[in-house]
C-alpha cells in the first residue's frame, strides 16, 4: 500500500511536469506563429515593391540599404525555418500529451486499485 502511495505522489508530480512542459510548448508555438505572420507580411510588402525598389534595414539605432533580393532571400530563409521550428514544436507537444494522458490513465488504474484494497469503508 505504501508503494502505491509513493508511486501516486510521483505520477502526481510527473503529471505537473507535463502541464508545464505543455504550457512551455504551446507559448513557444504561439511565439513562432507571431513571428512567422510577421515575416509573411513582410514577404507580401516585397512582393509589392517595384523591382528598383530602396530596401532599408534596421541594425541598431542605424538604417542600412540592403539589396532586395538579398533580404527577400532572408526572410524566405526566416520563414522556412520557423515552418520548421513550428512542426517540431507541435511534434513536442503532441509526445508530451501522449506521455501525460499515459500517466493519467495510470494514475487512475493506480486509485481504483488502492480503492479496492481498502474496500467498503
Amino acid at each position: 500500500m505504501e508503494r502505491d502511495q509513493k508511486r501516486l505522489q510521483e505520477l502526481s508530480e510527473a503529471l505537473q511536469k507535463f502541464q508545464d512542459d505543455l504550457q512551455s510548448a504551446i507559448d513557444a508555438r504561439q511565439r513562432l506563429e507571431s513571428q512567422q505572420a510577421e515575416n509573411k507580411a513582410v514577404q507580401k510588402e516585397f512582393n509589392g515593391l517595384d523591382e528598383d525598389a530602396d530596401i532599408y534595414r534596421l541594425v541598431g539605432p542605424v538604417l542600412l540599404k540592403q539589396d532586395k533580393s538579398e533580404a527577400k532571400s532572408t526572410v524566405d530563409g526566416r520563414l522556412d525555418f520557423i515552418g520548421k521550428e513550428i512542426t517540431r514544436t507541435e511534434t513536442r507537444i503532441k509526445d508530451i500529451q501522449q506521455s501525460s494522458e499515459k500517466s493519467r490513465m495510470e494514475m487512475m488504474q493506480l486509485q481504483q486499485k488502492m480503492q479496492l484494497a481498502q474496500g467498503p469503508g
